[in-house]
Formats: C-alpha cells, sequence, structure tokens
C-alpha cells in the first residue's frame, strides 16, 4: 500500500530538520537569500534527501507551494521533466523569489524538459521581470549543458533583449543578462564581437559601467592580455 502524499511530506521534513544548519540559515538571511523559513540544508544534503522519494507531479506540486527554502528546491529535483508543460513552467517561473532557486529550478527541471528552448525565447521576452531573470539563466544553463539545443534560439532576438536590460534599474536582472551574454559570446568569435559592438553602442548607460561590462566580457571571451 502506498504512502499518501501528507504522509511522505511529513517524512521529509523530520529528513530536514535532522539534517537543518541554523549557522548556514543565517549566513543565507545576511546574504539577501530570504524565505520564510530556511533549515540551512546545504545543496548536496537536499539532493541526497530528494534520492529517497519517488519523483511525481503531485508531490513536486505540494513542495513548491511551500514557504520553505528546501521544499521548493526539492520539488524542482522531483517534479518529472518529461511531465511538465509550458503553462505549468511559466507559472512556477512566476513564483520564483531569488536567485538560489532560479539556478536550481533551472538545473534540476526547467533545462530537461523538451522545449527548453521554446521557455528562453518566451521567457526574455516576458513583461514580468522574474520571468525574464529566469530565461537568462536558463539560456546559460543550456549553453553549458545542452549547446546543440542553444543553437534553435535566435542570437539576435537574445542579444537584442539582453541588451535592453543591461539598462534596466533592476541590478538583478542586469547581472542575468550579463551573464547570458557571457555565454553567448563564449560560443563563437562572431558572437563575442557582436555582444561587445553591442554594449558599446548603448547610450542610456554611463561610461563607468559601460567600461566595466565590457573588460569583463573581453576576459571571459579571452580577448586580454
Amino acid at each position: 500500500m502506498e504512502e499518501s502524499i501528507e504522509t511522505i511530506l511529513r517524512q521529509i521534513r523530520t529528513d530536514l530538520r535532522l539534517s537543518m544548519d541554523g549557522v548556514v540559515a543565517a549566513s543565507m538571511r545576511a546574504k539577501g537569500i530570504d524565505y520564510r523559513m530556511n533549515f540551512g540544508v546545504k545543496i548536496p544534503q537536499i539532493r541526497e534527501i530528494s534520492t529517497r522519494y519517488k519523483t511525481g507531479k503531485a508531490l513536486a506540486e505540494l513542495l513548491w507551494k511551500e514557504p520553505v527554502r528546501e521544499l521548493k528546491i526539492l520539488a524542482t529535483m522531483l517534479y518529472p521533466a518529461k511531465e511538465m508543460d509550458q503553462d505549468t513552467a511559466i507559472r512556477w517561473a512566476k513564483g520564483i523569489e531569488n536567485h538560489e532557486l532560479r539556478e536550481q529550478s533551472c538545473r534540476n527541471l526547467f533545462q530537461e524538459v523538451p522545449f527548453a528552448d521554446a521557455l528562453v525565447v518566451d521567457w526574455i521576452q516576458h513583461p514580468d521581470e522574474k520571468v525574464r531573470n529566469t530565461g537568462y539563466w536558463l539560456y546559460a544553463r543550456l549553453c553549458m549543458v545542452y549547446p546543440e539545443t542553444v543553437k534553435t534560439i535566435s542570437g539576435a532576438m537574445l542579444l537584442e533583449h539582453a541588451l535592453q536590460d543591461l539598462k534596466s534599474d533592476s541590478l538583478l536582472l542586469r547581472q542575468s543578462a550579463l551573464n547570458a551574454l557571457k555565454f553567448m559570446g563564449r560560443m563563437s568569435e562572431g558572437y563575442a564581437e557582436r555582444v561587445l559592438q553591442g554594449i558599446e553602442s548603448l547610450q542610456e548607460i554611463n561610461d563607468e559601467m559601460k567600461s566595466e561590462m565590457i573588460d569583463l566580457l573581453r576576459f571571459e571571451f579571452g580577448y586580454m592580455d
């Protein structure tokens, strides 16, 4: 007889309590990584806990709704990627409040769905800033693990939107866009040149910020002496 989802959730909570680390949780809060509840369990431990449970949409959805750091991260590990649809993916993307959860969602789940490239295209053009952030992070993940998939994404389109978001007042969005351009430029010398030229042409950011971006990217692209 299979255990109920509620029973499994209680077991997971027990696992987390046994692994909790208050020092790590306090350190994360001090760095601005804030959740309503945080057990301070490290990612490798969360991943080990995830191996004790079967993947499943119902369990993952229940975990995702909980305002607890570790349960949300576990949700990204336990949702069967092949069973996720685009409506669910966008709903989850809209619920991501910080970069840690964004990175884990992209690494554990979004990069594995069969339409990951379509998510990048849709998300970097989305009006919701949180969704655009996730789109840029997903693009970077695909560059790392599925470079052939990235080739289906228009470089011109990504460059256009990333350059626009480099002018944002949001530091988080600027960092995400710049990170995506870093990975884009690594793909080819032609892309690297287009990225650098695009940033150089920006008129809405000050020269100091522009110079810092260009120096960072030139270093990433291997152009620094």
